[in-house]
């Protein structure tokens, strides 16, 4: 398989970090283009490393010598992402975007930053803390469970967020809502009483939109492919370090959620 053909199938992902650096289409896909004319040019400078590492690691070397990793501008990361994404300084902009967008292990950034994994830590410590603080929001907690509502108001707050409100059932939440809006629900599927976190979060959406994730024990009843799904769930027994992960990307791309038709009824186990 030629080079060309090797790395093909991660050029697609490839653009899409590029236009978050950049902050626009143009100028990401510029980019780009740049440094596959340069491999082409001197297949050469393509490092030793699997097709998809090393053509990142090509990407941000270009970067580094043409000296163009500039504040993004408003483009396809959104408003909020964008204006958290202008705030890190371009090691730890690059270092979040590779692990939290493109899911590529600590390890591996560091392979493509050319750093070691102490300096990727350190880059995505200093960037979570400055998201954090350029998002940080009120919290509805739908969770009926005291000890689990608990933990996840723990972690929200150690995140910068304000949780205002845990509410035990559908009615709670409402309720809730009424009395403050909030940034963001964090909803369990199945509450107290019997009622639906779904219901509870249809009827808050057809009021205002609001990111929205949900809990679940039971994830695959919720993502069977066969109706509209939940993009962000938060599966039980759930670890820190994920539920911190999910709640900063569900705001950090104000990832606003909007009213699901045929919501899974309150009697189905979730």
């Amino acid at each position: 398989m030629s080079l060309a053909e090797s790395i093909a199938p991660h050029l697609p992902p490839l653009r899409r970090f590029a236009r978050l650096l950049a902050g626009s289409q143009h100028a990401g896909d510029a980019s780009v283009a740049r440094v596959l004319q340069a491999i082409v040019a001197d297949p050469s400078l393509f490092p030793d490393l699997s097709p998809r590492l090393g053509l990142y690691q090509c990407f941000l070397s270009s970067l580094t010598r043409r000296g163009s990793d500039a504040d993004p501008e408003p483009g396809p990361a959104g408003d909020t992402a964008t204006r958290s994404l202008a705030a890190l300084t371009p090691e730890a902009r690059q270092a979040f975007l590779l692990v939290t967008v493109e899911d590529f292990s600590r390890r591996e950034a560091a392979e493509i930053m050319q750093v070691s994994e102490r300096r990727i830590d350190h880059l995505l410590e200093a960037a979570g803390t400055e998201i954090s603080g350029q998002i940080a929001t009120d919290v509805l907690i739908i969770e009926d469970e005291p000890l689990i509502a608990m933990d996840l108001k723990q972690i929200l707050q150690s995140l910068g967020h304000r949780v205002t409100s845990i509410a035990r059932t559908h009615v709670d939440a409402l309720k809730a809502v009424g009395l403050k809006t909030p940034g963001l629900v964090i909803a369990d599927i199945r509450l107290a009483d019997g009622s639906s976190g779904l219901d509870a979060v249809n009827e808050i959406l057809a009021s205002f939109s609001v990111p929205v994730v949900f809990v679940t024990a039971y994830p695959e009843n919720l993502t069977t492919g066969s109706r509209p799904e939940p993009t962000f769930l938060i599966t039980k027994p759930f670890r820190e370090e994920a539920v911190k992960a999910i709640v900063s990307q569900v705001l950090f791309f104000d990832q606003r959620a909007k009213p699901r038709p045929g919501a899974q009824s309150a009697s189905s186990p979730a």
